[in-house]
């Protein structure tokens, strides 16, 4: 739970610390500007909401690991949802509101999964899953998009060592397998999921590495 509030709050807050004039610079989303992927963390927001109160009696069928699908091909932002997100930041003009929108329902967010009991069971995308553990699964999500949000921003800040620490055993988790330990958490995870290649001493380091990356999370 604190992990969750640790790199959501941080990812917020390098949203609200952005430049207006960063936000038409592309981010680390194959396809998406900066102020697409703001305009999908709103989404996201909403999403944490609806799951939040959407409660469960049966059984979980999902924890952590097990809520991400691994999808054969990484996304070329053609699927009809990802291609709506662009139009819908657009719409929004002025980056203040879409700052505004995301402090809005983010905070709110932020606050339910604080107020949540771990233990309760919730629903989402056909799976059971206890609070505990769906929002621990976002905070692998939260750590990759913060990436996402500053990798064409340089002097932005990173996100907290914990959470990408935390990224990185979740992310190691699904994969079934550790990356190499001269990996820091930040190239794992970049090289882990396709947002960059590796150099040729990483894909040395990697060598007979036993799962075909990238890992598409989906």
């Amino acid at each position: 739970m604190d992990l969750f509030s640790r790199s959501w709050t941080a990812l917020l807050t390098a949203v609200a610390e952005t430049p207006d004039q960063d936000f038409e610079r592309p981010s680390g989303c194959t396809g998406w500007l900066v102020r697409d992927l703001v305009c999908h963390l709103v989404i996201d927001a909403q999403d944490v909401l609806i799951t939040l109160v959407t409660p469960a009696e049966s059984q979980p069928t999902a924890d952590a690991v097990t809520y991400w699908n691994l999808l054969d091909e990484s996304p070329t932002g053609d699927d009809p949802l990802d291609a709506l997100i662009p139009r819908l930041a657009a719409a929004y003009g002025e980056p203040r509101w879409l700052r505004f929108h995301l402090d809005d329902v983010g905070s709110a967010a932020g606050r339910a999964a604080e107020l949540a009991d771990p233990a309760a069971r919730v629903s989402t995308q056909d799976k059971v899953l206890t609070v505990g553990d769906y929002l621990s699964a976002h905070v692998l999500e939260w750590t990759l998009h913060h990436l996402d949000l500053i990798a064409h921003l340089p002097t932005a800040a990173e996100p907290p060592a914990d959470t990408l620490a935390a990224a990185r055993a979740a992310l190691e988790k699904i994969a079934g397998t550790p990356f190499p330990v001269s990996f820091s958490a930040r190239d794992a995870l970049l090289i882990g999921t396709g947002r960059r290649a590796p150099t040729d001493a990483e894909r040395a380091a990697l060598g007979d590495f036993p799962v075909r990356l990238p890992l598409v999370l989906g």
